[in-house]
């Protein structure tokens, strides 16, 4: 596949993916999990036909490492969907994991012992300034809006804290994931359609955990009214429709990726992501018309300049352009 094509696919899936979450979360505040299952189950499925053959292909990877992984990785996952249920607005939500350049890096020094350039440490700051105003005017709004009485507002910023401390954990967890696959990948290569594969059918025996508030879930979701369209002749309930757009859009979202991560470069496949990101904060904003301040668009400026920054693409940007200079000297 073309990178052209993988980057249209990943604009595409994975802000469709936001426009379907956030559909099914504004009907039911707290169906992160049925939405997570929903997910996990789809990629394993399509892994265990096409990367797995039924069970019949060895691991490149000992599967002591994959149980590492996976219990990182579906822990981050639950949390960071379990945050919508927590006075969490899209938007916030969106920004917050924005982040992940700050913990990676936070974790790399502490754990790995490196140390970066001037222009990543401003970066941090940048995107550490910019999550900072845009927690602050949600924490505003969180409490202004719970305005029927005193306890309510306060009972309502109790649980947006709670949300805020579930999300910068799902961070920490999240970098500290990516520096144990960087370890593990240093030492039995790069396999991350096998990797894709595992950290989603592993997990799956996790939620049976949570099978109470699946199940209740479905049954809400099968009492919602029918789609106005009948799909091969029968009438589907319209949040099945959204979550199975929400389940094939995440697909589509993370296969592209993968083919840029193969394809691209570092540089290229972090400036599409941050770009994905931003315009998928746009769309909730305009689509839904989820509040939105000048200090929002303000922090989100500053995430987004510093993520930038963190790329050196201007630095990047200023190399090619005087090679080219040097090339019409010739």
């Amino acid at each position: 596949m073309h990178p052209v094509v993988a980057m249209g696919l990943v604009f595409l899936g994975c802000c469709s993916n936001v426009v379907f979450l956030e559909m099914i979360a504004r009907r039911f505040p707290g169906c992160g999990n049925i939405v997570t299952f929903a997910q996990f189950l789809f990629i394993a499925a399509e892994g265990f036909i096409f990367e797995a053959d039924f069970g019949r292909k060895k691991p490149a990877i000992p599967i002591s490492y994959y149980t590492v992984m996976v219990a990182m990785f579906f822990t981050v996952s639950v949390v960071n969907n379990y945050a919508l249920n927590l006075n969490i607005a899209m938007p916030l939500h969106m920004i917050f994991r924005s982040g992940s350049l700050i913990a990676s890096m936070a974790l790399g020094m502490i754990i790995l012992e490196r140390r970066y350039s001037t222009a990543k440490y401003m970066s941090i700051a940048l995107v550490s300034v910019g999550i900072f105003i845009c927690t602050f005017m949600s924490a505003k709004q969180v409490t202004s809006q719970a305005n029927s009485s005193e306890e309510d507002g306060f009972s309502a910023f109790l649980w947006w804290l709670l949300g805020i401390a579930s999300l910068t954990f799902a961070l920490i967890m999240s970098a500290k994931m990516g520096i144990f696959q960087e370890t593990v990948y240093k030492q039995f290569g790069k396999h991350p359609r096998e990797a894709l594969f595992y950290n989603h059918f592993l997990p799956l025996p996790g939620f049976l955990l949570f099978a109470p508030d699946i199940y209740n879930h479905a049954l809400l979701f099968s009492q919602s009214e029918s789609f106005h369209e009948p799909v091969l002749g029968l009438k589907i309930p319209v949040m099945w429709i959204y979550l199975l757009m929400n389940v094939i859009t995440q697909y589509i979202c993370i296969r592209a990726v993968f083919i840029l991560t193969t394809e691209c470069t570092s540089l290229t496949v972090t400036l599409v992501v941050t770009l994905r990101k931003f315009v998928s904060l746009i769309i909730s904003i305009l689509y839904f018309q989820n509040p939105f301040t000048a200090w929002h668009w303000v922090g989100s400026g500053f995430v987004l300049l510093g993520t930038l920054l963190y790329t050196e693409m201007w630095n990047r940007g200023a190399a090619l352009s005087t090679t080219r200079e040097g090339v019409k000297k010739d």
